[in-house]
């Protein structure tokens, strides 16, 4: 059968417009060498990107654009809509992603300098007590991981975890998995971390939203891989700190009060803005709806969180200016990485919108009755296990999961529990391919074997908690 909306001046050989015009519209014309082409280009795009990665070492930010054009040409686009595309995804990605993920590095890199992370762990364990210490760990790992890089974050709190262990005789996991826990899960669920900064943006999610879903799906995952799992795997691996060596310490630490309040204000402001638009607090003045939504939009309130810091927990604090200039210019190192990275996770979205992909997955999905919200979990999942970077995991998963999505209807806090699907799957069995889990045995000073029974235990635990509340949260609203 022909299809009626292809005329001579057509080209037979583009997918996408077969996809679009016959079967999607007209539904009378479905050939089949079509739409497995399609999924032979999926296939064999990410296919591509995993043996770039893991066996020729090639890094991500490439294999991800090789992926994504491997995936173009076999689907037909020409060269020019290759270019084109490329250039559509990584611009409208960056464009969000690029600034953020900034701020927020140099708004952590002045946190970790000044002791302020030491000042929360500090306190917690001041207010907690050790009997409950290893809820304090949970606490300080959710609130640090918030402004700075989890393997920043857990180097800095090794010595508090290896105080408590020495100070009360019991195993050291029974202090390091719920600091590990709590630190995992803001790394993954709370922006304005990276990774969820990242898929927010590919999916199209507002980050009040994920903020507000991370919250409520992080506290019993919290509860249940780090305190549950911390004292069970803690009663069956005992592990002495290693022996004490002189460091040194800062002369004085950041005030308590000013720590958590400058930490918590951009967080503060981006929910006040989300809440505010919804109409909840029922504002007419026209002008203080425009001042909430500029200082609650994502760039501004990280811009006011860089500035505190830099005077409050920098000038105040004897640091030089040439200091604080170099110490947020060394932070923007790392976060070059993940911009890049989920500007080419946002061009492999591009590839598969343009190309009809993402229309014939959906399709597929929805007639074997697998919910969108399962396929963001287990592709992130996938990826995650095969490859070991959270990151990339998640980056991937949101670029197959963005094209699924158009036309959905979805409402805001439900695309911010694909949000965290995606990022509960990413976290998912972290093991030997993963830099983590190496940095997690070498500075508890424990085994291959033990690593895998506590922290990628933990890592599987936290992802599996993490995708049952977020379906609940999902079925609920």
């Amino acid at each position: 059968m022909v299809c009626p909306s292809l005329s001579k001046n057509s080209n037979p050989h583009s997918f996408r417009y077969i996809w679009r015009h016959c079967v999607q519209k007209k539904n009378t014309f479905k050939p089949i060498n079509m739409t497995t082409t399609l999924v032979i280009a999926v296939i064999s795009g990410i296919a591509l990107l995993l043996f770039l990665i893991l066996r020729l070492k090639i890094n991500a930010f490439i294999a991800l654009l090789i992926g994504s054009i491997t995936v173009g040409l076999i689907a037909g686009l020409d060269a020019k809509e290759i270019i084109g595309t490329i250039q559509k995804g990584m611009g409208n990605t960056l464009g969000f992603v690029a600034t953020v993920v900034g701020l927020g590095a140099m708004f952590g890199a002045i946190l970790e300098e000044s002791g302020g992370a030491k000042t929360i762990a500090d306190f917690m364990i001041s207010k907690f007590g050790l009997k409950k210490a290893p809820a304090a760990m949970v606490v300080s790992g959710f609130l640090i991981a918030i402004p700075v890089f989890f393997d920043v974050a857990f180097i800095i709190l090794v010595p508090m975890i290896y105080a408590l262990q020495r100070k009360t005789g019991k195993s050291l996991l029974l202090y390091a998995i719920p600091l590990l826990a709590g630190l995992a899960i803001t790394h993954a669920f709370i922006p304005p971390t990276p990774g969820p900064i990242a898929v927010a943006d590919i999916v199209g999610a507002d980050l009040g939203w994920v903020i507000l879903v991370g919250f409520l799906a992080g506290i019993p995952t919290a509860l249940i891989a780090g305190l549950w799992f911390g004292r069970r795997i803690a009663a069956r691996i005992h592990v002495d700190a290693p022996a004490k060596e002189e460091t040194q310490e800062l002369l004085s630490l950041p005030p308590i009060g000013q720590t958590l309040s400058i930490i918590a204000l951009p967080i503060f402001l981006i929910l006040l803005n989300t809440i505010t638009a919804t109409g909840v607090f029922g504002i007419q003045s026209e002008w203080l709806l425009q001042a909430i939504a500029l200082i609650g939009h994502p760039f501004a309130a990280l811009i006011i969180a860089n500035i505190l810091a830099w005077y409050v927990f920098g000038i105040r604090r004897g640091f030089s200016k040439k200091q604080l200039f170099d110490i947020t210019t060394k932070s923007l190192a790392p976060a070059g990485t993940i911009i890049l990275l989920t500007g080419a996770g946002g061009v492999f979205k591009q590839v598969l919108t343009d190309t009809g992909a993402g229309e014939l997955l959906a399709t597929s999905l929805s007639d074997a009755g697998i919910p969108v919200l399962a396929f963001a979990f287990i592709s992130a999942a996938i990826v995650r296990i095969i490859q070991g970077s959270s990151t990339v995991a998640m980056i991937t998963a949101a670029g197959l999961i963005s094209p699924l999505l158009i036309g959905a209807s979805l409402k805001p806090i439900e695309l911010a529990c694909m949000v965290i699907a995606i990022a509960s799957g990413a976290s998912i069995f972290s093991h030997v391919n993963d830099s983590g889990f190496w940095l997690v045995g070498q500075y508890l000073g424990i085994s291959e074997k033990q690593t895998f029974k506590s922290w990628t235990v933990m890592t599987t635990i936290l992802a599996f908690v993490g995708i049952l509340t977020v379906s609940l949260v999902y079925v609920l609203v």
